[in-house]
């Protein structure tokens, strides 16, 4: 597969007028299109930023902290857009719609994404910590496609769709700006996302008789002990 080109490593400029969490964001994620997660240090955050070290420490408790800011404000932009042209559309085809709608929100960082997606690779605890963050902002995503995010098979859904999302980065971040390879692999995970949904929500449902009989089951000895006494 044929890698994108690589950019020109320029320093990218932080606008001044932004408030100091945008900035400090906007910084972070400027450095990790340069280097290494694990390389950037927290006083070059807030040197890029324009802020000063009590700052940064009173809007972030870590790069993980910047890192959920970031994601959250994905969300919001995801969020905000109108479904108004997903409204006959079948649940997989808004699930392709709001995924791409992140994409695009996400163009501008493929460099840094990429960078965080290596790091990720050889740090476990970086890639659970993404991951945690991946399933948060993958229910927000679910809701916005109208899927279901309630009880454990919401949460499932959520753990599986941050996954799969996690698989087509890796095509991200080296595609095209027409996101053609980007789409056909969104439309390949999908469909294998459904048919396991479908396997987890057919079991689920089989199980259901199971879980009815446990939840009664410490009423119903308690009212044996109540007559034996």
């Amino acid at each position: 597969m044929a890698r994108r080109p690589a950019r020109e490593r320029l320093t990218k400029p932080i606008d001044p007028t932004l408030p100091d969490r945008e900035r400090i964001i906007a910084a972070f994620m400027a450095l990790l299109a340069e280097q290494r997660f694990e390389e950037i240090d927290l006083s070059e955050i807030a040197a890029r930023a324009g802020v000063s070290l009590a700052t940064l420490r009173s809007e972030f408790g870590s790069k993980i902290a910047i890192l959920a800011a970031h994601a959250k404000e994905i969300d919001r932009k995801v969020l905000s857009g109108s479904t108004a042209d997903m409204v006959e559309e079948t649940e997989r085809e808004r699930l392709f719609d709001v995924l791409m709608r992140r994409l695009e929100a996400m163009a501008d960082e493929r460099d840094a994404i990429r960078s965080l997606v290596r790091s990720a690779m050889f740090d476990p605890p970086l890639a659970l910590a993404l991951n945690s963050i991946g399933v948060r902002s993958m229910q927000w995503m679910l809701a916005a496609a109208g899927v279901s995010t309630a009880g454990p098979g919401g949460m499932m859904r959520a753990q599986g769709l941050a996954l799969l999302f996690a698989h087509v980065l890796r095509t991200f971040v080296d595609d095209d700006d027409d996101n053609a390879r980007t789409m056909a692999a969104l439309d390949r995970e999908l469909d294998r996302g459904g048919r396991a949904l479908r396997m987890f929500d057919g079991l689920w449902r089989m199980s259901s008789p199971l879980r009815r009989r446990s939840h009664r089951r410490p009423r119903d000895e308690g009212d044996d002990e109540t007559v034996a006494a």
